[in-house]
């Protein structure tokens, strides 16, 4: 598993100012802690984390992930930022031939085993989450059809799924990428739509999400409940 700890966290304002957006505090541990209480309760253990902004106060929090349980590598932006995308790329020397990517803010209810076992059957580069979301929890950016993702924050389109927040994928499709160089999400995922590569997982389970004042109160009366 990949999860993106790299981000500036803008729409958060002062709130990451000085931390990471995945160390902001829920009940008294930081967020990427529940992440990784989840990713664990589904045997998945070997975590590349990819880091930039602020990386020193994740690494001196969660080490080599022993302590939790888990197997941590890190994988560092560098000098430039290069957006999760460019961040993955430099990460590919940690990477399986298949593996999973997570945003750093994203809190998922997805049974991983069954996403995997539909991106095998298929043979595509790679298998996106998403959820009917018709603008309810976040914008829309997607169009999905015949269980592929046709669209990608489209502007002709409605778009009524979203971004789950994970995406499985085969280490070929990291040949797309260019070497360290800021590489957007979304060039990303719409070149594996052109070539017809993006398969769509719908999972029914809604997601939460830490990327606004709003989401992070709503993920907090969440757990705490």
């Amino acid at each position: 598993m990949v999860i993106f700890c790299g981000g500036l966290a803008t729409r958060l304002g002062n709130l990451a100012k000085d931390i990471p957006k995945s160390m902001l505090e829920i009940n008294g541990k930081p967020f990427l802690y529940y992440q990784i209480e989840k990713l664990k309760k589904q045997e998945i253990k070997d975590i590349v984390l990819c880091v930039g902004h602020l990386s020193d106060k994740i690494i001196d929090y969660f080490g080599d992930g022993s302590k939790f349980g888990v197997n941590i590598t890190y994988s560092h932006d560098g000098d430039k930022p290069l957006g999760p995308i460019g961040a993955l790329k430099k990460a590919e020397c940690f990477l399986k031939e298949d593996f999973l990517i997570m945003y750093g803010d994203s809190y998922l209810s997805v049974d991983f085993r069954k996403v995997y076992d539909f991106f095998k059957a298929k043979g595509k580069l790679g298998c996106m989450v998403v959820y009917k979301n018709e603008d309810k929890y976040d914008k829309s950016n997607l169009v999905v059809e015949n269980q592929m993702v046709t669209d990608y924050k489209s502007k002709e389109k409605e778009m009524k799924y979203i971004d789950y927040g994970t995406t499985l994928l085969k280490k070929e499709s990291l040949q797309l990428i260019p070497k360290d160089t800021f590489f957007a999400t979304g060039d990303f995922f719409q070149k594996l739509i052109e070539k017809n590569e993006l398969l769509a997982y719908e999972s029914k389970e809604r997601f939460y999400h830490i990327g606004n004042p709003e989401s992070l109160e709503e993920l907090r009366d969440f757990i705490q409940s």
